[in-house]
């Protein structure tokens, strides 16, 4: 089992935890709601786990153009 960290903005893949056997609170997900887990978290057929997070790059285009919020995708 892997977690694969994709950007929710432009989709770049921001890192893997190649991990056997690692646990939620490891990785903060139970501090997010129901809702938001269903969002950000998907379980792939084979195992392993995407999940969706912000790159550095859009953090930054987010932060000088708070604007940008109102969009699912942008491109940097």
């Amino acid at each position: 089992m892997a977690l694969h960290y994709y950007c929710r903005h432009c989709g770049t893949k921001v890192g893997t935890i190649d991990r056997v056997s690692i646990y939620s609170e490891q990785l903060g997900f139970h501090h997010l709601t129901e809702e938001e887990r269903l969002e950000m978290i998907a379980y792939q057929p084979d195992g392993d786990i995407h999940v969706k997070t912000i790159c550095e790059d859009c953090q930054e285009a987010l932060a000088r153009n708070p604007e940008l919020h109102q969009y699912e995708k942008f491109i940097h």
